[in-house]
């Protein structure tokens, strides 16, 4: 049974027609002990049956370690996204409910080599010249989180400092507990800083630069 509907599949396509670049979408699987990791393959296969710009490589998460590792994949199972460039975007957990429409977004977005920032934010953005790593909570019946994610997926896009993942947290429940996850959206910088909410892009960008400027030296707090 196909888990997007013929009528989706039609205003999906529509939506993929005219898209001018590839996409490289790498899925990491394997055969046991992942719950999620068929179902999110045969969702990745429907999206992918849908345009011709997108290409699908899949592998093995212990049998292709030294890839996984390449990509910083470190839990299953993950999407990565590839444009010109690896974007840094991550989709940890199945892109459902909700965050089906990040995820198709998010394609769109790589296959257009374009992010929807105003020119001031990207300007703002730009200023981050560090690593950062942004990790978005979130549950599929939550309708605020894809604006969380929708922000920290642009903001890698826009920006090859920052890496921005999805996490499904009933999938990765122990993240719950280690970052003390109360509601979703939460987003976590470089594992200190934690911003609860769909905060506005300009607030966001204020507290990577905190979270940047402070380092090692900053102190577990809550936005």
């Amino acid at each position: 049974m196909a888990l997007i509907s013929e009528k989706d599949r039609q205003q999906l396509g529509k939506l993929f027609e005219d898209l001018p670049h590839e996409v490289k979408i790498i899925f990491f699987t394997q055969e046991i002990e992942c719950q999620f990791c068929k179902v999110t393959h045969e969702l990745i296969d429907e999206i992918c049956s849908l345009s011709p710009k997108f290409k699908l490589e899949v592998y093995d998460y212990v049998k292709d370690a030294d890839t996984a590792k390449l990509y910083g994949i470190d839990k299953i199972p993950a999407i990565a996204l590839i444009g010109e460039r690896d974007t840094g975007i991550r989709f940890y957990g199945i892109p459902a409910g909700y965050e089906f429409t990040t995820l198709i977004e998010d394609l769109i977005d790589v296959a257009r080599r374009d992010v929807s920032l105003a020119a001031p934010l990207k300007a703002e953005l730009a200023k981050v010249t560090k690593p950062v790593h942004l990790q978005v909570m979130v549950s599929p019946t939550c309708p605020y989180c894809p604006v969380a994610v929708r922000t920290a997926h642009r903001f890698s896009l826009a920006n090859p400092n920052v890496r921005a993942d999805m996490v499904e947290i009933s999938e990765f429940p122990y993240l719950a507990i280690k970052y003390s996850v109360q509601g979703v959206p939460v987003t976590i910088i470089n594992e200190k800083y934690t911003v609860v909410g769909a905060v506005p892009e300009s607030m966001l960008i204020d507290e990577i630069r905190k979270a940047v400027s402070q380092g090692d030296n900053i102190t577990p707090g809550i936005v």
